[in-house]
């Protein structure tokens, strides 16, 4: 019996879906994003006591420049923190806050090299404002190295 041998397939790869792969991975990606509404380096003081903040927390950063200065920084908890004149400023934009929703958690990025006088003025200034709800972020106290 004598056999024909058969023409060989070419190898290739099937492309035609590709597309629709990275399409998805793109949206993946997209979804499992996690956006960050403060990027300021700050020293943060050390606390045993440790609670987690609610999601979509507005935030207030307290912290000095190069040059000694004080910086205010303020975000609503959903756009990116902007830079803030002076307590009294933040006093206003915590009342507009706080005006449609009592009960926003404050979070209070401060740091821990300023004089706590600072800090406890910026803090009055969140409690007149109506700001019930207020963590201090601070770093784990962890084991000497």
């Amino acid at each position: 019996m004598n056999l024909r041998r058969s023409a060989k397939a070419k190898a290739m790869i099937p492309t035609a879906s590709m597309a629709d792969i990275a399409f998805l991975l793109i949206i993946f990606f997209m979804v499992t994003t996690v956006h960050e509404v403060d990027r300021t380096s700050v020293n943060l003081p050390r606390s045993v006591v440790h609670e987690e903040a609610e999601k979509g927390a507005a935030i207030v950063v307290l912290h000095a420049d190069k040059d000694g200065q004080l910086v205010y920084k303020f975000s609503d908890g959903k756009a990116i923190s902007r830079d803030v004149p002076g307590p009294n400023d933040i006093y206003l934009e915590v009342s507009r806050i706080t005006y449609r929703d009592k009960d926003k958690q404050f979070l209070l990025k401060a740091d821990g090299n300023l004089k706590f006088a600072l800090i406890d003025e910026l803090m009055d200034q969140l409690r007149k404002a109506g700001a019930n709800k207020l963590l201090l972020l601070t770093q784990p106290k962890g084991k000497a190295t």
